[in-house]
């Protein structure tokens, strides 16, 4: 289930900056709820259900850590649990706060590991190459940077433990030395692959004047229809946000600062924004099995 990967590379990347950007500054706990919900399962969708798993192994601990240690730091609200040894209140507001930033970055991570997974560097650079030649080629490795590197990592461990210098044998000193020698390996690999990949592209002309690339991307009716809806959706929740349509106040106390019937249609917007690619994929599964029945 990858149907959104198909669609342009312009309706990708628009799609991917602007779920991205309303997570990271949208606070209200229904659009935060919205974004965790959407991106989990469309990371769940493209990944299969061992990504269930690996999002819970990350999100769950990161959302209890940051909710409890907000309130050791932030002492704001008016509704006081307890108090701390030191004198300092627990307030519901900064644990509720605290959760909520948590949800922020959670979903913020799992958007981007989608993005990674339908944004491949060639749509990157088709897109910038040639406005932005060189700082695309340095977004685009920085993007890939990480998933190639966990790939690598796991590569040099395994032969690392095949000679017995791996870090779970061996006293603290021992297994230090096993660490940083691996380490040493992976800086080595990661510059010597960034020179060649710089080489490679220098040797193939890359951003020189008058440069033509071979593209397979076709902006046809379907990415018109997308990237239509897209942006429609995309404004709309936009113009509610800057109306004060989302708001929500923390401190001192929980507090819906605007919420009326147009909120609701700012969050009904929202919500099929972050669902976009899901319903494709639906549809897409819809038509598959109605095109198999019919054979």
């Amino acid at each position: 289930m990858n149907e959104f990967k198909t669609y342009h590379p312009i309706v990708n990347f628009v799609y991917f900056v602007l779920v991205i950007g309303f997570s990271c500054f949208f606070m209200h706990p229904v659009c935060l709820a919205i974004s965790l919900v959407c991106a989990f399962t469309y990371s769940v969708m493209i990944k299969g259900r061992r990504a269930i798993k690996t999002n819970l192994i990350y999100m769950v601990p990161m959302l209890l850590l940051m909710a409890i240690i907000n309130p050791l730091f932030n002492h704001e609200g008016v509704t006081v649990i307890t108090h701390f040894p030191g004198g300092n209140p627990l307030t519901l507001e900064a644990i509720i706060y605290g959760l909520c930033a948590a949800a922020m970055i959670v979903s913020v991570i799992l958007h981007f590991s989608s993005y990674n997974k339908i944004m491949t560097s060639d749509k990157f650079i088709y897109l910038f190459g040639k406005i932005i030649p060189a700082l695309s080629l340095i977004i685009s490795m920085t993007l890939r940077f990480v998933p190639r590197f966990a790939s690598q990592l796991k590569v040099v461990v395994n032969s690392q433990k095949c000679m017995g210098r791996d870090m779970s044998s061996g006293n603290i000193i021992k297994r230090a030395k096993n660490g940083l020698s691996i380490l040493s390996v992976m800086t080595t690999w990661a510059l010597e692959n960034s020179v060649e990949t710089a080489d490679s592209m220098k040797a193939r002309g890359y951003g020189m004047p008058g440069r033509t690339a071979y593209s397979i991307y076709k902006f046809d009716k379907r990415d018109k229809k997308a990237l239509a809806c897209i942006l429609i959706l995309g404004i709309y929740t936009l113009a509610g946000k800057i109306l004060g349509m989302v708001d929500f106040s923390y401190f001192p106390s929980l507090k819906d600062e605007n919420m009326s019937a147009l909120s609701l249609s700012v969050f009904a917007a929202y919500l099929l924004l972050c669902l976009f690619p899901v319903i494709i994929e639906l549809w897409e599964v819809r038509r598959w099995k109605a095109l198999r029945s019919k054979i």
